[in-house]
């Protein structure tokens, strides 16, 4: 974008995910599923973890995940997919960008 960010105004303008990852991300909260828009700006790991269906897409950048066992590099314009209940592990790499989609709704609530 011409003003230095990946994402418009609008987007930026959502709501922040309660987290505890260190990346930029807004939500969209609704009753049905939680889109999430993120950047990460260095190296981050998301430990072994499991929740419910997850789908995201690369924007931009690199991210490795391992999903039961099964380990897979991810760039720009791949698609993962995270069945429920699935274990998995990511190694997002600085510059990333990306969407995910959650199942869970209440995935994560909005920062009070």
């Amino acid at each position: 974008m011409s003003d230095g960010h990946f994402f418009p105004p609008f987007i930026r303008a959502l709501p922040r995910p309660d987290m505890n990852v260190r990346q930029e991300a807004w939500i969209v909260p609704n009753e049905h599923i939680l889109p999430m828009f993120y950047e990460v700006d260095e190296d981050v790991v998301v430990a072994a973890h499991r929740h419910g269906p997850q789908w995201g897409v690369v924007l931009e950048g690199e991210m490795t995940m391992e999903i039961e066992g099964v380990k897979r590099v991810y760039r720009r314009g791949d698609t993962y997919y995270v069945p429920d209940g699935a274990e998995h592990t990511a190694w997002i790499s600085a510059g990333y960008k990306g969407i995910d989609v959650f199942a869970d709704a209440t995935r994560y609530r909005p920062l009070p």
